[in-house]
């Protein structure tokens, strides 16, 4: 069983972006966020239960969610929120075993926004590794990259671990406030440290 690396940070901390120079170096990656894209897709296991949690309304000319709207309306409304958790999180689950299991590298990168905050999560995680920057760089990147607007990035932000936490709780920190070419170096280390761990799990 390869080792389980479980990726985590805030958001805008630039997780996909490290989890791509990790890729770059043969490793396998699992973002959490992709399953939660294919699942609630037109063709997805949870999409019919999505709609019906919202209303046709949230159907898209296309076929697809709104999911804009679904954003606005869950963190305006925590319970409507944990009703589409609790739609969402066991399609998720499953289809996250069902691809770790075909992990054939020594380790991989299993990417998780949530993974402190939700209970049973980091536990599915041989060590914890968060992508940290600071909340000012944080704002700036998600602004930038999705248009939304501080208000709305802080909301999001208010239901993720806070910052201290988070480091705190990681078994490894990667900083990710500098410019990108201080990500490179940072990622072979990491790199080199979890196949030799992995190693000496195997042996």
């Amino acid at each position: 069983m390869p080792l389980i690396i479980g990726v985590t940070g805030g958001i805008g901390c630039g997780k996909s972006t490290v989890t791509q120079t990790f890729s770059a170096l043969g490793v396998e990656t699992l973002d959490a966020d992709d399953l939660t894209r294919a699942v609630s897709a037109p063709s997805g296991s949870a999409y019919a239960d999505i709609v019906a949690l919202f209303g046709q309304s949230v159907v898209q000319t296309d076929g697809t969610l709104n999911r804009a709207f679904i954003r606005r309306q869950i963190f305006a409304d925590p319970l409507l929120r944990s009703k589409l958790e609790a739609v969402i999180h066991p399609r998720v689950g499953e289809e996250t075993t069902r691809r770790i299991a075909q992990w054939r590298g020594p380790y991989g990168l299993w990417v998780v926004p949530l993974l402190l905050e939700k209970p049973g999560l980091r536990e599915r995680a041989d060590r914890i590794l968060v992508i940290d920057c600071q909340e000012a760089q944080q704002i700036a990147r998600v602004a930038s990259s999705r248009g939304l607007h501080e208000d709305e990035i802080r909301a999001i932000m208010a239901t993720q671990c806070p910052r201290d936490r988070r480091l705190t709780l990681a078994d490894d920190i990667l900083d990710n406030s500098g410019p990108p070419e201080n990500l490179a170096p940072q990622v072979t280390r990491l790199d080199r440290f979890y196949r030799a761990l992995a190693n000496t799990r195997t042996n």
